[in-house]
C-alpha cells in the first residue's frame, strides 16, 4: 500500500503506522480502553466487540519523591557556597488543589499514555478500576496516609472525562467478570505474564464491549527516566571541580528519540560526549556505539518509553 501510494507511513510512540490516502466508509466501530492501575505495574487493554487489539503492561512511575528530596538538598547546599542558587522564599501556603509531585507524575503518565493511544486508535470510551479507601473524620494523619492511587484520582478523572466517555468500575466487579469468563489471576505483581495484570484490564474493557479473548500478547512499555539538567554533579571530580550533569538534548536531538543510522539501523538517542552521540538498541536495550556522528542520524520519532513485545521478546512493530 505504501509503494502504490495508497498509504503514507509515519511513526507514533515508536510504533510504525500507516495513514490511508483514500476515502473509507464512515462507520467506525467503538473502541474502549480498560485501565488497571497499580503501585508497581499497570495494565491497559484496547478492544472492541470484535477483537482485542492491544494489551499494554507498564511500570508505574516511582522515585519522584527521592528526586525532590535530592533537589531540595542540593539547593540548600548551594546557599552556603559562592554559586548561583534560587533565592530562599517564605513557606507559601499550598492550595486545596495541590497534588504531591510523586502522585501527580503517576496519574499524568496514565493520562498522557491514553492521549497517545487515541492518536493511533479511535478510542471512544475509557473505563478504569476505581480505588477507594476509608477515611476517618477523627484521625487527620490517617486521611493523609492514603494510597498514592487514591490521592489525586479526582484530578485524573477530570482529565479522562475530557478525552471521551468515562466509566468507573470497582475491584469486586472485576473479580466477578474474571469468574464469569473463567479467567484466573496470578498474584506475582512483578510478572510479565498476561494473567498478572492485563487479565484485569481486559475484563474491565470487556465489561463495556463484550467479546472473546482472542489476544494475550503483551506489549511492555517501560518509561525512560531522563536525568534532567543539573547545575553540576553532587560529588567533586579530580581537581576539586564539579562537572555538569544531566539534560534531555544531545547535539540537537531529544534523548530517547528514534533515529535511523546507516550502520546500526533503527536506534535510540542517548547521551553525548566530545561531539559524538551514544546510540542504544531498542530491542536489546544495549549500547551500540558512543561515537555516532549527528549528521549520519536521520530523525524518525520522539519517544520516552521502551516498547518490548513479551511474546517474542521483540519491540512491537519496530521492524
Amino acid at each position: 500500500m505504501i509503494r502504490s501510494g495508497k498509504a503514507t507511513p509515519f511513526w507514533k510512540m515508536g510504533i510504525f503506522c500507516i495513514r490511508l490516502n483514500y476515502e473509507t466508509p464512515k462507520n467506525v466501530q467503538s473502541i474502549v480502553v480498560g485501565i488497571d492501575p497499580g503501585s508497581k505495574r499497570e495494565a491497559f487493554t484496547i478492544k472492541s466487540c470484535s477483537s482485542t487489539y492491544l494489551n499494554i503492561q507498564t511500570n508505574a512511575i516511582i522515585g519522584i519523591k527521592n528526586k525532590i528530596l535530592s533537589r531540595k538538598f542540593a539547593r540548600r547546599c548551594r546557599r552556603f557556597r559562592k554559586t548561583p542558587y534560587r533565592i530562599c522564599r517564605r513557606n507559601r501556603k499550598r492550595s486545596d488543589n495541590w497534588i504531591p509531585p510523586s502522585i501527580k507524575a503517576r496519574w499524568d503518565f496514565k493520562i498522557n499514555l491514553v492521549k497517545k493511544l487515541k492518536k493511533i486508535y479511535p478510542i471512544t470510551n475509557i473505563i478504569i478500576e476505581d480505588v477507594k479507601a476509608k477515611s476517618h473524620k477523627e484521625e487527620k494523619n490517617w486521611n493523609k496516609s492514603f494510597s498514592p492511587l487514591q490521592t489525586g484520582k479526582n484530578y485524573a478523572y477530570k482529565q479522562f472525562r475530557e478525552l471521551g466517555s468515562f466509566t468507573l468500575i470497582y475491584g469486586f466487579d472485576t473479580a466477578k467478570f474474571r469468574d464469569k469468563y473463567g479467567l484466573t489471576k496470578i498474584y506475582e505483581k512483578l510478572s510479565d505474564k498476561f494473567e498478572a495484570h492485563c487479565v484485569d484490564s481486559w475484563c474491565i474493557a470487556n465489561s463495556i464491549y463484550e467479546g472473546k479473548l482472542d489476544n494475550k500478547e503483551i506489549l511492555r512499555a517501560i518509561p525512560i527516566m531522563f536525568y534532567k539538567r543539573q547545575l553540576h554533579v553532587f560529588n567533586f571530580v579530580k581537581g576539586g571541580r564539579r562537572k555538569n550533569f544531566g539534560g534531555t538534548r544531545s547535539l540537537g536531538f531529544k534523548r530517547g528519540s528514534f533515529i535511523k543510522h546507516p550502520k546500526y539501523g533503527i536506534a535510540i538517542i542517548g547521551g553525548t560526549r566530545c561531539g559524538k552521540l551514544t546510540l542504544w538498541c531498542p530491542k536489546t536495550k544495549k549500547r551500540l556505539t558512543k561515537v555516532a556522528k549527528p549528521e549520519d542520524c536521520k530523525f524518525l520519532s520522539y519517544n520516552n518509553m521502551w516498547f518490548i513485545n513479551e511474546t517474542n521478546n521483540k519491540v512491537g512493530e519496530m521492524d
